[in-house]
Order: structure tokens, then C-alpha cells, then sequence
């Protein structure tokens, strides 16, 4: 497997607003997910966490850039019903994932003049380089992609990249031999997470939809899935509350950056008025890693 990722990052941004809605390949403005049912949120490839790394990141003192996706019930799927929405349930408990915020940046991938676009907490809006690409913290499914998409014989973000702008991306279609994939029962509690109380989730579903979950409203998922035991549905309350009020409490560069970006951006998919800002003059001086040039 090899991949051409210089000027890309397609795969940690939602690039769809620079695709005029004319294009003949509808796949490419709809979001990436492995299943039927439909997420809640409209967050362009999401990145699951497993349940180590979300306590990782909550060690890291990143317990402020973690968001959670839940899903409509299909027909015939157990779920529950909070807000008005038949979430996906598993004993009437809302199942959950968690990922990383994608806040608008300015930034000019594929060649194209820079754009206010939703991108990984931790893309170097500069120089499209992930802030923590080789470090204990770089999440195992963005290490083994596209190799999930190879795997499950599904187009790669390189491919729908590749249809929409010049340039090759993905340059070795042959899936590796091994992959962190999860799926089936030995996803429960390691990947997929569910909620204990619907009861707490009241408004919360909410402002999931409208895109204004508050801090408390993340920990919540953040502390689930932490207290949450692999293979099973249980969820440790002593955990859960111990990682709630620590993700509470985070305050990092990234987090604090995701308000600034959330400040100064123009409307999602127009072009940046002048230069600025900047991953320097927003993340760097917040005190987030350089990526280099």
C-alpha cells in the first residue's frame, strides 16, 4: 500500500465545498461510514477511537478536542428515542463512537486557493502535515489508511480525490495483511460504546444535530467510553465520572485553538480573505507542535 499525500490531506478535511454540486460522482459529498444507518452529525470522515486511545488522549491532556457520533435506527434496529430521534441502541442504551473535532481552517489543498474548510483538530493548516502523525498518540485507523478501505474492498478518499482533481494518490491498491479493524461483537466496549442513561442525554441529541454540543456534553461520551469494558456493555461509573471531570477540565492548545478557528471563520467552503491567520499565528502560538515544511 502506497499513498501520495503531498498537498492532499483529503482524508482529514471535508473538501466536498469545492466540488460544484453539478459533479457527476454524488459519492463524493456524502460522508464515508461503514453501514446503512445514517450518523446524526454531518462530520465529513470521522475517526473512530478506540477506547485505549480516547484515555490516551485524555491522559495527553486533549480531553477537550474528542467529539461523539451516534446514529439513526434503521428499520427493525433496537433503538431509543431521545430528542425526537430513534437513536441506535443496544438494550434500549444509545450506541456511540467518539472522534476528533474538525473545526474550519483556512487551507489550500489539491492546489486550489485557500478555502475555509472543517479539518482535523490536528492538520497543520500551513503545511497539511498531521501535528502528531508518528507519535503514540496518532490514532490506528488514520496509521492504516486507506488499508481499512482495501481490506472491506471500498473506494479510498485517494481515489474520490483523484476523480474530482488532478494528480495521483493512490499509488499501491494491495490491502497490508494486517489492520485494525473492528467490527462485529469485538467492537462492543473497545470501539463502540454504549451510553448508560438515555435519560442524560436529553437535549444533548439536540445540539449534537445543531452542531452546539457544549464541553460537558462531550466529557459525557468522552467518560462512557473510558468506564466502558471490552466486550461487554458495561460501563464503570467510578471511570466514567474520573475521565468526565478530567475532560472537563482539559484545556489544551488544541482545544483552545478550535475556539479561535471557530471565531474567525468565514462561512464553511468560501475563500479566505487575506493571510491573517494561520496555523502559526492560531496553533503554534498556543503552543501546538511544529510540523516542519
Amino acid at each position: 500500500m502506497e499513498v501520495n499525500c503531498e498537498d492532499c490531506a483529503g482524508c482529514c478535511l471535508d473538501w466536498r465545498p469545492l466540488v460544484s454540486e453539478a459533479t457527476e460522482r454524488p459519492a463524493a459529498f456524502d460522508r464515508e461510514r461503514r453501514g446503512r444507518r445514517p450518523s446524526l452529525d454531518d462530520t465529513y470522515n470521522l475517526v473512530p477511537l478506540a477506547r485505549d486511545e480516547v484515555r490516551d488522549f485524555l491522559d495527553a491532556g486533549y480531553g477537550d478536542v474528542m467529539i461523539p457520533r451516534l446514529w439513526e435506527a434503521d428499520e427493525g434496529d433496537d433503538s431509543v428515542t431521545v430528542d425526537g430521534y430513534d437513536l441506535v441502541a443496544i438494550a434500549d442504551r444509545p450506541v456511540f463512537f467518539v472522534g476528533l473535532r474538525k473545526p474550519p481552517k483556512p487551507v489550500a489543498p489539491f492546489g486550489v486557493d485557500s478555502h475555509w474548510l472543517d479539518t482535523c483538530v490536528f492538520l497543520d493548516p500551513d503545511t497539511l502535515r498531521c501535528r502528531i502523525h508518528g507519535s503514540p498518540l496518532y490514532p490506528r485507523t488514520c496509521s492504516d489508511y486507506p488499508g481499512q478501505n482495501l481490506t472491506l474492498d471500498r473506494e479510498t478518499e485517494c481515489e474520490r480525490v483523484e476523480a474530482e482533481f488532478d494528480g495521483e494518490r493512490l499509488l499501491d491498491d494491495t490491502p497490508p495483511e494486517t489492520v485494525g479493524l473492528a467490527l462485529g461483537p469485538q467492537a462492543l466496549g473497545a470501539k463502540l460504546f454504549v451510553y448508560p442513561d438515555p435519560d442524560d442525554l436529553t437535549g444533548v441529541v439536540d445540539r449534537l444535530v445543531r452542531r452546539d454540543l457544549t464541553p460537558a456534553d462531550r466529557a459525557q461520551f468522552v467518560g462512557a467510553a473510558v468506564g466502558s469494558s471490552p466486550g461487554t456493555t458495561t460501563v464503570d461509573e467510578m471511570r466514567a465520572e474520573e475521565a468526565r471531570e478530567t475532560a472537563l477540565a482539559a484545556d489544551s492548545w488544541a482545544g483552545q485553538a478550535i475556539e479561535a478557528w471557530e471565531e474567525v471563520a468565514g462561512a464553511v467552503g468560501s475563500t479566505v480573505d487575506g493571510d491573517a491567520v494561520s496555523g502559526a499565528t492560531v496553533e503554534v502560538a498556543r503552543g501546538a507542535p511544529k510540523t516542519g515544511e
